[in-house]
């Protein structure tokens, strides 16, 4: 496992991040992402500390608190160091069906960081995301609000998932006017199937010089190994029931097919194939991985010793790139006169 510091904070962490979405189950469509319960949850967490991932990802609305109090009893039940171990977790969601209890305002922010602990067991939390928009709380309240939880103690780094780049760097516009915590990383969905990021929140990450999370590298289960035009549905994949993230399913069966057999030439499967891609990208810091068992773990973890070719990459390149859009192509077509010959 290689380590890589998480923007400019100084802090390291693991290649790979462990996403804990799978476990519990519990209401709504979390049972088909994974049902896994505590004996189950410890010995998946005893593979990923031995395998060096000292990365760990949860969220409050995983399960609607369940998942993390699965992480933090097995911290404890493993007897495993807490100070060797990068915990985050989010705030956002929906977490009852109190009128406050849901969104970025100070009230729910600071009020889930307290239930968040409470189920962690923890003392502090080391990455805080905000998990989405909040159109109802103005952008200096809630990096108004993110500085001061952190100024408590309870909360070391805060983060951003799934926010359009503009507004990512209008709140970094805001912390940096006022002196406040800035954010230090981004979580965003990124795999061969959707590869939207490239466009604005790569180029925003090398400038702002934010770590890079990847959420759901395998596109949800669709680009595992199960999936192909001769297959259509998989047995025991998520996606059966819950067909998420959006993915052009013709476009991505190319995409497998080009994988599969560069998958063949390594004899590796077709999703450490498609884990390796993403984690050699430019400005990746740790790809988040997820598994419904200790094998599927086990073979997530492998990927990381697959160093895919300049020819595996244009070949895969090829198949998957993103079509070019406005401004982007005149961007690059205008740019053309600064180079230097």
């Amino acid at each position: 496992m290689k380590y890589n510091f998480l923007g400019n904070t100084g802090l390291v962490v693991s290649e790979l991040c462990f996403g804990t979405m799978t476990f519990s189950g519990k209401g709504g469509f979390w049972g088909a992402i994974g049902t896994q319960q505590q004996d189950e949850v410890n010995a998946l967490m005893k593979v990923v500390v031995d395998s060096g991932i000292n990365f760990i990802d949860t969220a409050n609305v995983y399960s609607y608190g369940e998942s993390e109090k699965l992480l933090g009893q097995s911290i404890i039940d493993l007897g495993l160091n807490r100070n060797d171990l990068v915990i985050a977790t989010k705030v956002r969601g929906r977490m009852s069906e109190g009128i406050n209890n849901v969104g970025l305002s100070r009230y729910h922010i600071f009020h889930s960081v307290d239930e968040s602990l409470k189920r962690l067991q923890m003392d502090h939390i080391d990455v805080l995301y905000v998990h989405g928009v909040d159109p109802h709380t103005p952008v200096e309240e809630i990096m108004r609000s993110l500085n001061d939880i952190v100024l408590t103690g309870k909360v070391r780094y805060i983060a951003v998932c799934n926010w359009p780049a503009w507004l990512v760097m209008k709140a970094l516009g805001i912390a940096e006017k006022h002196g406040w915590n800035k954010f230090v990383g981004l979580q965003y969905y990124f795999s061969l199937a959707g590869r939207d990021i490239e466009r604005e929140i790569l180029p925003l990450a090398a400038d702002q010089n934010l770590a890079v999370m990847p959420w759901s590298p395998l596109a949800g289960g669709f680009l595992g190994g199960k999936y192909n035009r001769d297959s259509e549905k998989a047995e025991g994949s998520r996606r059966s029931a819950f067909d998420f993230p959006p993915v052009n399913k013709e476009r991505t069966y190319d995409i497998i097919d080009v994988i599969a057999e560069v998958g063949k030439q390594h004899k590796v499967s077709v999703a450490e194939v498609a884990l390796a891609w993403v984690r050699q990208q430019k400005g990746i810091t740790s790809t988040i991985i997820g598994a419904k068992n200790v094998d599927q773990l086990n073979a997530n973890v492998k990927s990381v010793d697959l160093q895919l070719t300049a020819e595996d990459l244009e070949k895969i390149d090829k198949v998957s790139a993103l079509p070019k859009e406005y401004p982007g192509w005149m961007v690059e077509r205008q740019s053309a006169d600064r180079a230097l010959k």
